[in-house]
């Protein structure tokens, strides 16, 4: 019995020894160059594959050795059955593992042990952005931003508020307050202002120099918003650029305006090459009459940058180019699906304990955390007015400048008017000059709650009449 104890409790720890990867020796890594995931810092590595070893390190418990492959390459089968690459490296036992975006394929999964996938991918488009963005039914309204458009809308209700101000302010406008019926109300102000808005005006006109002052500010205001809008619409409808809207890989086939392609003799290109799907073959078949491909990645992010040009790449690598050039957009839809795996040499324990590890990480949201890290976006609230040629507040600045100036000395001015009155009627009145700037000030703006009352009033006695 002891006999069998002893038995049982050697083959368990000969187990826990197998399995465990934290134990016997250093594991030696290797990995390829490629930002964001291996890149040079001095003499260090870093970028997302580095983060997620360590987290893996950190997790299961090992000490590990990175090296990058010696011949550049991720793997693949040479005619003679050879190897490759990090793949290679593997197999021939010179790496324990090969971390890096290795795409996870049934050829592969033959001749090493690959981990479950650490980030998925698969095919997409990189474009301009305002070639994805649809079609507005309210196109008028394309000239100007959308914060632009609330810009114009602040601009008329303060210009509104501040000639109804002043109007009530000036005595030369208003001379006396309680004999006199103010003909610049609320309403009126607000119409008149639209009257300018649309070159129209609208009477009676202010008298008084600080009204005239508000008004001819906001006409000028008008004349050049006006002037601005209907240059950049008729520059937008004039465009020799056409417009479309491509939102995925068929509105891609199905139009003719701008070129497409991919690398040439890349897995994207023999993706569609040895695809059955009709909408895919006409883009291959584009592809190879329109010689469209290009022969980096980098040239086609360049191309695409440029316009009239959609760039078909792996997904995650679109979305690195997204986050650095504002200007682009990748497609929504991803196809040919795909995943990046860990690869170690067959049969090896560290397979099933890396596996784990990851279900972990993407469990607890650190896989998503290393995500965000290197494929910080740059472009966070970038709207799409910027890349549609929609005017921004900024771009009209010095008119908003020069509209809230006059507003602010038409309001002045008048208020010196009233001081002047003031002090003129202290002066006879023999009385200090703050009194009588009260006393004029609370006629003038009393007498319009009195004015509410008394209408409240006559309602009510009215109504009681009736009843």
């Amino acid at each position: 019995m002891m006999t069998l104890f002893v038995a049982l409790a050697m083959c368990t720890a000969a187990l826990i020894i197998n399995v465990s990867p934290a134990d016997t020796k250093e594991l030696l890594i290797t990995t390829i160059k490629l930002d964001p995931y291996t890149m040079s810092r001095g003499s260090d590595l870093e970028g997302y594959c580095i983060d997620l070893i360590s987290e893996l390190a950190r997790k299961i418990g090992f000490t590990y050795k990175i090296n990058l492959v010696k011949d550049h390459r991720y793997g693949a089968m040479d005619p003679d059955g050879k190897w490759s690459g990090m793949i290679g490296e593997v197999i021939r036992g010179e790496a324990d593992l090969a971390v890096a975006p290795l795409t996870l394929t049934a050829d592969r999964e033959q001749f090493v042990e690959m981990t479950t996938p650490f980030m998925q991918t698969g095919i997409g488009f990189l474009l301009r952005r305002e070639l994805v963005t649809e079609e507005s039914r309210f196109g008028f309204l394309s000239p100007f931003s959308t914060e632009m458009w609330v810009g114009v809308l602040v601009a008329f209700l303060l210009t509104g508020l501040c000639i109804f101000l002043v109007a009530r302010i000036s005595p030369s406008q208003w001379a006396e307050p309680e004999s006199e019926e103010q003909s610049f109300t609320l309403l009126h102000s607000f119409w008149y202002i639209t009257g300018a808005l649309t070159l129209q005006g609208a009477g009676p006109h202010p008298k008084a120099l600080s009204g005239r002052v508000v008004s001819a500010i906001w006409w000028v205001f008008a004349v050049l918003l006006l002037a601005c809008y209907f240059a950049n619409f008729n520059s937008m409808l004039h465009s020799d650029t056409k417009r479309v809207s491509i939102q995925s890989f068929e509105d891609l086939a199905n139009q003719d305006v701008i070129d497409y392609g991919t690398v040439e003799g890349g897995s994207s290109m023999s993706f569609f090459k040895n695809s059955n799907n009709p909408v895919y073959r006409r883009i291959y078949q584009h592809m190879e009459r329109g010689n469209s491909y290009v022969s980096t990645m980098d040239q086609g992010i360049r191309r695409a940058q440029a316009g009239g040009f959609a760039f078909i790449g792996e997904a995650v690598s679109l979305d690195l180019a997204v986050a650095r050039y504002c200007s682009l957009t990748r497609s929504q839809e991803v196809v040919a699906m795909r995943g990046y795996s860990i690869a170690a040499s067959l049969g090896s324990p560290l397979v099933k304990n890396l596996t784990v590890a990851i279900l972990q990480l993407s469990e607890s949201g650190k896989l998503s955390d290393l995500w965000q890290k290197w494929w910080h976006n740059n472009c966070v609230g970038t709207q799409e007015d910027q890349f549609t040629g929609a005017l921004q507040p900024q771009n009209l600045c010095g008119l908003f400048l020069l509209l809230g100036l006059g507003l602010g000395l038409g309001v002045l001015l008048a208020l010196l008017e009233l001081v002047s009155k003031a002090r003129a009627q202290a002066k006879d009145g023999k009385k200090s000059c703050c009194s009588a700037l009260t006393t004029e000030l609370s006629r003038r703006f009393g007498s319009a709650v009195e004015s509410a009352e008394q209408e409240s009033v006559e309602q009510e006695s009215t109504d009681k009449s009736k009843a």
